[in-house]
């Protein structure tokens, strides 16, 4: 969850440099900066679960994954965020303005692991936000109090294809880049009510 500070606002280059050396993860959303909470238990087992089979399965390929310490710069909203991972594909672009290269610039697959102090963001205006960056062509969403991920993709006439799929014993994807997440390695070490690891799945545009 990101909380407003109490600052004034500021550029760009001041966001940068201020971050350089604070303990704290902050965003940037046009001149405003907002101090990001702490991540649970159950966010960081699942982040952690995900990183480690994508890395598993982009081996070999161009693409790779970065974990939640790389920041992501939309220029045109210009924010700077933090999501739980991204995925790249050839080489970096980073942020001409961050000399450190701790932002990047072309993401090609974008995950946020929702809490629910986060999920109406997630789902809105940093969708929104990362549907700006061309370099964007999957979005995935993935559930806490759930086993369930939601990954949108942009077709090449530019709309997004939405797709879910929910169940331990389901297998997920990433469609752009045609890998497999199995949703009980996703979510490998927690607990969920019987009712909720019924198995389905579906699509649309």
């Amino acid at each position: 969850m990101s909380l407003p500070a109490k600052t004034p606002k500021i550029t760009p280059q001041e966001y940068l440099r201020s971050e350089a050396t604070a303990t704290v993860k902050h965003e940037f959303h046009a001149g405003a900066v907002l101090a990001m909470s702490g991540g649970t238990y159950r966010h960081s087992r699942i982040a952690a679960n995900l990183i480690g089979e994508i890395r598993a399965r982009l081996k070999g390929s161009p693409c790779f994954v970065l974990e939640s310490n790389m920041r992501v710069r939309i220029a045109g909203e210009n924010r700077y965020v933090y999501p739980d991972a991204t995925i790249v594909c050839g080489p970096p672009q980073f942020d001409p303005l961050d000399a450190n290269q701790t932002t990047i610039v072309n993401p090609r697959v974008v995950i946020e692991v929702m809490s629910e102090s986060t999920e109406a963001y997630d789902r809105g205006a940093k969708f929104n936000a990362y549907r700006e960056l061309p370099s964007v062509v999957e979005y995935v969403l993935v559930s806490q109090d759930r086993p369930q991920i939601e990954t949108f993709v942009r077709r090449d006439d530019g709309m997004w294809l939405f797709s879910t799929c929910s169940g331990l014993g389901v297998g997920g994807s990433l469609r752009s880049l045609s890998i497999e997440l199995p949703l009980g390695e996703v979510f490998a070490g927690l607990e969920f009510p019987p009712t909720v690891n019924v198995a389905a799945t579906s699509e649309r545009s």
